[in-house]
Parts: C-alpha cells; sequence; structure tokens
C-alpha cells in the first residue's frame, strides 16, 4: 500500500501556560496522500488554521507525529524547517500578499531570490509560472494595475515558481467575487490534475466542492472527512 505524502498522528497544540493555557488542537490524526485535493472548513477558532500552519511548517506541534515524505518534521529544527518549506511547499494567502510597488514578474521571482538563484534562471521561471496563470502579457505591471483576481493569480503564481509539491492556499478566494473565485478554484484543481496536491483553507461549501477530500475541523479535532461526490463534476 501506498505511504501517505502526509501523516499527522496525535497531532496537539498549546498556547500560554498554566490558567492562561488554551490548547487549540486536542489529537489531530490525517493522512494526505500524494495528488490529493484537501478542503479543510471549520467554524474560527476550530484548529484549521492551526493544523495547516503545522502542516507548512509555519509552525510547530505541542506534541503528536509530523511525518512528511516518512521523514519526521516535529523533529527539525527551524533551519531545517525552512529548508523543507523552500524545497516542497508554496504557499497562497487571501490577502496577497504583493509587493505594491514591484512588477508582477518581481512580486512572482522573489522566492527564487531568496533562494540563490540566478537572475536570468528567475527571469524564465518567473515568465514560465506568470504564464501558467495567465498573465504573461502582463508581466511588468504593479499590483495597483491589476484587479483582485489578477493579483491572486499573481499570489499564486509565485507560489508555483519553485515547482512545489504541496501548495497550501489559505482562504484563497476570501477577497475575491464569485466569478474570480471560480477562476481562482478552476486554476487550483488544473494544478492538482498536473501533480501538485493542494491543501486548502475555506469557509465556502462551494469552493470545498473543487476538492477530492474535505476535512471538518470542530473544537480542536476532526470531526468527519467527507470524500467529495461533487468533485470532477465543478468545472
Amino acid at each position: 500500500m501506498t505511504e501517505p505524502l502526509i501523516r499527522l498522528r496525535g497531532i496537539t497544540k498549546s498556547y500560554g501556560e498554566g490558567a492562561n493555557s488554551f490548547q487549540a488542537l486536542r489529537g489531530v490524526d490525517m493522512d494526505i496522500m500524494k495528488g490529493d485535493f484537501v478542503a479543510v472548513m471549520g467554524a474560527s477558532g476550530s484548529g484549521k488554521s492551526t493544523t495547516m500552519n503545522i502542516l507548512g511548517c509555519l509552525d510547530v506541534p505541542s506534541g503528536g507525529e509530523y511525518l512528511f515524505r516518512g521523514h519526521h518534521v516535529e523533529e527539525l529544527n527551524r533551519d531545517q524547517r525552512a529548508l523543507l518549506r523552500r524545497k516542497y511547499f508554496g504557499f497562497v494567502f487571501q490577502g496577497f500578499n504583493l509587493l505594491a510597488r514591484t512588477s508582477a514578474m518581481e512580486n512572482v521571482e522573489l522566492p527564487l531570490l531568496y533562494r540563490g538563484d540566478a537572475k536570468t534562471e528567475r527571469r524564465r521561471a518567473a515568465m514560465e509560472a506568470l504564464d501558467r496563470v495567465g498573465l504573461k502579457e502582463w508581466w511588468d505591471h504593479t499590483p495597483a494595475e491589476l484587479s483582485g483576481g489578477q493579483q491572486q493569480r499573481v499570489a499564486i503564481a509565485r507560489a508555483i515558481v519553485t515547482r512545489p509539491e504541496v501548495l497550501l492556499a489559505d482562504e484563497p478566494t476570501g477577497n475575491l467575487d464569485s466569478a474570480r473565485s471560480r477562476e481562482i478554484m478552476e486554476l487550483l484543481s488544473d494544478f492538482n490534475r498536473n501533480g501538485i496536491t493542494v491543501l486548502m483553507v475555506t469557509h465556502e461549501p462551494e469552493m470545498a466542492a473543487f476538492a477530492r477530500t474535505v476535512v471538518h475541523f470542530r473544537d480542536g479535532v476532526i470531526e468527519r472527512i467527507d470524500s467529495n461526490a461533487q468533485h470532477g463534476a465543478v468545472g
């Protein structure tokens, strides 16, 4: 049997100490297979965002095991987690997080700049990523010259420019209207069909319908995991 790409076992996360402590996660078990498209849902404070931060190596669990490609992530130090993040993960956020005074291409280049890639290689890869999201002709435009949907496409291009194995998207359609939201979800679905594992936090059932697996969080635990019968019918 194929081993999962990601395996969580008994993951807990606590903040604060003593009477002021808060347990955000109370024992999360989850397997994510390579190539899956997972939507994570739940009310505010349910633990979904904390879990995503742990999955993306942006935070560490208080207890439990996190295995990625069979390796124990919870045992890594800060620098090792940063290397893992840069090599395997891409991130898309609700707020786009683009640099206002720089072009689309320069925004997309940033992860490669941090990685130390040569300028010619950065430009080539950034243009290819912009082409994949349909914005090749907009490479020299700043965020202020782009619509909200176009800005999110630039953010997605920045997330995929390093050719990540896993794309983590936190409310990627939260600031968009329904038409632009559907465009972004179809783009994520296309990347998923081409082999990228997608993990997405959303509060919108219409967006979760694009996923293969829907994980419902409640009070720091997984309430249920649904196999999405609608997947493949949305397009």
